[in-house]
């Protein structure tokens, strides 16, 4: 059996990422914190606008955690959560706690996971499309 080696996400692929997101956010007029994280869940890059909300950097982080840790866009998995989801009862015993409102976004190569991003400090639906904006420019 032979496997493929899949090219890593790099701390520049990471600073691609904050930079495309940071963009994406300044357009539309948001202050926002970014996170990226490796397929390990090691932290690769974040920014911190002074004028966002200090809680913006912890969310930005969680949300790209538990795009990883579930391999899914955050803004997927907020119905799987409510009660009677599947994800209702999901133990939290993880390093740090899942966060499940959009804007963490998985990141792929070859159709593997290889980290993923999160922004926080916008509507949630603005933070899912800085997220989503910053992966399809990575492609």
């Amino acid at each position: 059996m032979s496997t493929t080696a899949v090219a890593p996400l790099t701390t520049q692929d990471a600073e691609s990422l904050v930079d495309t997101a940071r963009r994406a956010a300044e357009a539309a007029g948001v202050t926002v914190a970014i996170t990226v994280l490796d397929a390990g869940g090691h932290l690769l890059a974040f920014r911190r606008d002074d004028r966002s909300v200090l809680i913006a950097g912890e969310t930005s982080t969680r949300k790209a955690f538990t795009a990883l840790q579930l391999n899914a866009p955050t803004a997927d998995l907020v119905d799987a959560v409510q009660p009677g989801g599947p994800f209702h009862t999901l133990p939290t015993a993880l390093d740090r706690p899942l966060l499940f409102i959009a804007g963490g976004v998985p990141v792929h190569r070859d159709g593997r996971l290889i980290g993923a991003i999160g922004v926080g400090g916008g509507a949630p639906e603005q933070d899912h499309g800085f997220a989503i904006a910053a992966v399809e420019a990575l492609a």
